[in-house]
């Protein structure tokens, strides 16, 4: 031990470690600072985690077109490596729920005023560097599921007026998905977006310590610019503590319990699974994000067509600068939530819509139902060949994927039921063969008989027939 203590004393001597650390552990914090303080340091715990468990899948995983759904295979197929995988999964939920908590709380107690104006600001950053983290590690699983939620978020990107194609080439790394989108989207994952997280992160930990921890809101208890500095460090002197381990003690157990969770989480849940190499010819592929994407999925699957390129073009950029200019719209005053009604109005309404969005993201009632089971012969009151034929030929082509008839099949498309009340014989053959705006063109797929065949399976079939 008095070997390991004089070592210790030569490299705190020649560090500085000690110098250092020391006054930041012990500097001093408002009193009252609580449990729901501690969702920052535990996004920082989650972060470590991640970096952690991101080096040890680096070592496992291949960045090739060619083996990496294979060394996603042998990774899961081997329960620590999966556990490893899951704890990596579970890690980045964790760091995003617990950026959103923080936010939140940050929000409702208005502590992005003066003097924490930049700290609101890189908290922003961060938020949307953890996104995009999230969104490439999703195509590094490089499987069907993974590659065409790339594909869409291109396609989403490339409808921006003037610069979206630019942007859609930028992230793909060239027109359409190959090795070389592999390669990006690895570079952004563990350099690029890392390298950024990490720099953000550092600085927005300076800020803290620089303007100090936010003071827990009194009613009637006003910012003012002139003055907060002032009654702030003279508010540290008469009643401060020192940050550990008076307030540091709930950051640790707080963080280790969040550490517990995700560990189990891992272990009993796992990662994802993988749903197959990618081919580009599946036409069962059901592209959709990871659940704290799923609500702006749903979002633009929601939404009019007519408006959706604007939303998309218009939308995000918006929102981001509402989100950035808070505080300089209101860096003063009042503090208190109870004073301040519409922040919980606001809060209450954005986390109800992100919920209800998520779930109708997570069941996503509008995509194809590929498990859908055939119509029964008594959709058609007929034993007439070739309209039974033209049904089956509706199945076996994935119309009904889509599409419903009586109480089965999709929603992704309209109701076919009675599509012989909306649309005559030719329109029906056009939109078949050339497609519309969510639906392929299957001209070249269906033979001439083939077509006849669906298509006077849909003159004959209607609610009257179906309900029998």
């Amino acid at each position: 031990m008095e070997r390991l203590r004089k070592i210790w004393q030569w490299i705190d001597d020649r560090s500085g470690i000690s110098a250092l650390v020391v006054p930041l552990a012990k500097h001093l914090v408002p009193p009252g600072s609580k449990w729901s303080y501690v969702f920052g340091s535990a996004t920082l715990f989650c972060l470590m985690l991640q970096v952690v468990t991101g080096i040890g899948l680096s070592l496992l995983y291949q960045p090739s077109s060619d083996t990496a759904y294979q060394s996603l295979v042998l990774i899961s197929a081997n329960t620590l490596s999966a556990w490893l995988r899951g704890i990596h999964y579970f890690g980045a939920s964790g760091m995003i729920l617990l950026m959103g908590l923080h936010m939140i709380r940050v929000f409702l107690t208005a502590a992005y005023k003066f003097p924490r104006e930049l700290q609101w600001i890189t908290g922003i950053v961060l938020l949307l560097l953890t996104i995009v983290m999230g969104f490439t590690g999703q195509l590094l699983r490089w499987d069907d599921t993974g590659v065409w939620s790339a594909v869409v978020a291109a396609e989403q990107l490339g409808r921006i007026p003037v610069i979206g194609k630019a942007i859609a080439y930028f992230l793909l790394g060239g027109e359409t998905v190959g090795g070389y989108t592999l390669g990006r989207f690895y570079s952004y994952h563990v350099f690029i977006v890392p390298a950024l997280l990490f720099g953000f992160t550092a600085f927005h930990v300076y800020l803290v310590f620089r303007n100090g921890i936010s003071e827990p809101p009194k009613v009637g208890r006003l910012v003012d610019p002139k003055k907060y500095r002032v009654w702030y460090e003279k508010m540290l002197e008469k009643k401060g503590v020192p940050f550990f381990p008076d307030a540091a003690w709930r950051d640790m157990v707080f963080g280790f319990c969040v550490i517990c969770i995700i560990a189990l989480s891992a272990y009993f849940i796992g990662a994802p699974k993988l749903v197959g190499p990618p081919d580009p010819a599946s036409i069962n592929a059901n592209p959709a994000p990871d659940w704290y994407l799923s609500w702006i999925f749903a979002l633009f699957a929601l939404m009019p067509p007519k408006i959706e390129s604007y939303v998309i073009a218009f939308g995000p950029p918006v929102l981001i600068f509402l989100l950035l200019a808070l505080p300089f719209l209101s860096n003063k005053g009042e503090r208190h939530p109870l004073r301040r009604p519409w922040a919980i109005l606001g809060v209450a309404m954005t986390v109800a819509i992100v919920i209800a969005l998520s779930i109708e993201g997570m069941k996503a009632p509008w995509s194809p139902v590929f498990d859908v089971k055939p119509l029964p012969a008594s959709t058609l009151d007929t034993s007439d060949k070739k309209l039974l034929k033209g049904m089956r030929l509706f199945y076996d082509k994935g119309c009904l994927y889509c599409h419903k008839i009586g109480d089965r099949g999709g929603l992704r498309g309209p109701d076919l039921t009675n599509v012989s009340r909306r649309l005559n014989r030719q329109e029906m053959t056009i939109r078949i063969v050339n497609g519309g705006e969510y639906m392929p063109a299957f001209g070249g797929s269906l033979s001439q008989e083939e077509l006849d065949l669906i298509i006077n399976f849909l003159e004959n079939v209607s609610d009257a027939k179906v309900s029998r």
